[in-house]
């Protein structure tokens, strides 16, 4: 794409440039201070996902639940992020990263609380529906607030941290779920919440929304906190200043600007990454484990802990490698291990259907779930956030990261809500639709996707748009 005039010589902001010499660079703790309360969100997302598979046997018996009303309360959690999605942009915009942040925080507290003092099931879905809000708020301004305070060298690595934080609030849902009731959890969940909401008072607004909203003294002092008393801005801060004006500049973008030919291939790699990861049958898999690992004869408190602690050391080890690596291997690796994970689960659900190897069902359930999820955990699970965050033009990124982040909501509630059906019309036959999709996920990887490590804004979109 050829950029306007408006935007020639505009550079990527909040990349710290080589300084002169004898100058000092900024220390980066109030970076790493700031990152870690903003996935402190990331956090309490993970612990609204983990929360119904190792809850749906208490839930049901306490409050007296069919599997479609289950169903319903489990998918209810996405249909709010839906909305917490199509609302948290403008939001972000109107009271900033933290407020956006703040309200997020409320949203999941008043929730939680909802379902501890549940008696009955409108309660339980509201709170379900309220958690769901605040936990789609956060999957927006999360990433979006940890890119525009991070060096362009950090940029990958923290922004994979919040894939870390959500798997880890899920790993602690299932492992803390296994030894404390439903009620008692939902208590657990609000704790995440307090930390975030509490350690917003302590580090800086996004500079280069202070900029946007002509705030220069705050800004100026945001970004020097953020780099370091010592270290010299004033490269920075004028880049920043550079690229706000020229983004004012710019028509504003309208949803209808999405189909415009110049933005088409961006939206296609944003949005295709976003059905793949979330239509290759994750929120499934991750709502209801507990469910699988019953049916599969596995000791259902085992197989979840086995799983919770797979997830995170896979997200963990991931993050130092994703700005070396690459984003392109990653998601081919992480697309070929989903569908070896799923057909071996579909082997072990086939032997199961037709009382074949009966012996060897367990085993290869727990195997092929261990295999699904450590794959999605070392790349199709923080990926597509890491190249949203990065392939669109910045006239039209709040647009576009708005419409992504609602289709991948869309994708999972969808998955949710129709997988303990799919898994009643046949379980294996379940596993191979997964591992189809995600067998298609690999192509669609090779043949659209560009690789983005270690590039500007700028040569991405040249490289995207030529």
């Amino acid at each position: 794409m050829k950029m306007s005039k408006a935007s020639d010589g505009v550079r990527e902001p909040l990349v710290l440039k080589d300084m002169a010499a004898g100058s000092k660079p900024g220390e980066p703790w109030m970076v790493y201070l700031s990152t870690f309360v903003a996935v402190c969100g990331s956090f309490a997302f993970g612990s609204c996902a983990g929360y119904s598979s190792p809850t749906q046997a208490a839930i049901r018996n306490d409050i007296s639940l069919t599997i479609a009303e289950f169903s319903l309360f489990g998918s209810l959690l996405t249909f709010g992020a839906m909305i917490g999605a199509i609302t948290s942009g403008p939001i972000a915009d109107l009271v900033g990263r933290k407020g956006a942040m703040r309200v997020s925080s409320a949203f999941c507290v008043v929730g939680w609380l909802a379902i501890f003092f549940a008696k009955e099931v409108v309660a339980l879905d509201l709170g379900r529906l309220a958690t769901g809000y605040g936990m789609g708020a956060f999957s927006y301004v999360v990433p979006i607030f940890i890119a525009e305070i991070a060096p362009k060298t950090l940029r990958g690595a923290l922004t994979t941290l919040n894939q870390i934080m959500i798997c880890t609030g899920v790993s602690v849902s299932f492992i803390i779920g296994t030894l404390v009731t439903w009620r008692v959890l939902a208590l657990i969940g609000i704790l995440p919440c307090a930390a975030s909401f509490l350690g917003l008072f302590f580090i800086p607004e996004s500079p280069r929304w202070l900029a946007k909203m002509g705030r220069d003294t705050e800004f100026e002092a945001a970004l020097r906190k953020l780099r370091g008393m010592k270290a010299d801005i004033s490269e920075e801060a004028a880049e920043i200043q550079d690229y706000i004006e020229t983004l004012e500049r710019l028509p504003k973008a309208k949803m209808l600007d999405l189909f415009q030919r110049r933005y088409i291939r961006s939206v296609l790699i944003a949005f295709g990454l976003m059905v793949f990861q979330q239509f290759g049958g994750i929120n499934g898999i991750c709502f209801y484990t507990s469910s699988i690992f019953e049916q599969a004869g596995f000791p259902t408190r085992l197989g979840m802990i086995i799983y919770a602690v797979l997830q995170v050391v896979i997200t963990a080890l991931n993050a130092p490698i994703v700005d070396r690596a690459g984003r392109k291997p990653l998601l081919l690796v992480s697309a070929t291990g989903l569908v070896i994970g799923c057909l071996i689960a579909a082997v072990s659900f086939y032997l199961k259907v037709h009382n074949m190897a009966q012996e060897a069902v367990p085993v290869l359930a727990v195997v092929g779930i261990m295999v699904y999820i450590g794959s999605f955990s070392a790349g199709m699970g923080a990926m597509p956030w890491v190249v949203m965050s990065e392939i669109f033009p910045i006239n039209i990124k709040g647009v576009a990261g708005g419409m992504a982040t609602l289709v991948n909501w869309f994708g999972a509630w969808a998955v949710s809500y129709t997988f303990n059906f799919l898994m009643s019309w046949s379980s294996y036959g379940t596993f191979i639709i997964y591992a189809a999709i995600n067998a298609l996920a690999i192509v669609f990887v090779i043949a659209i996707v560009p690789e983005t490590k270690g590039k500007t804004l700028e040569q991405i979109q040249a490289v995207v748009n030529p």
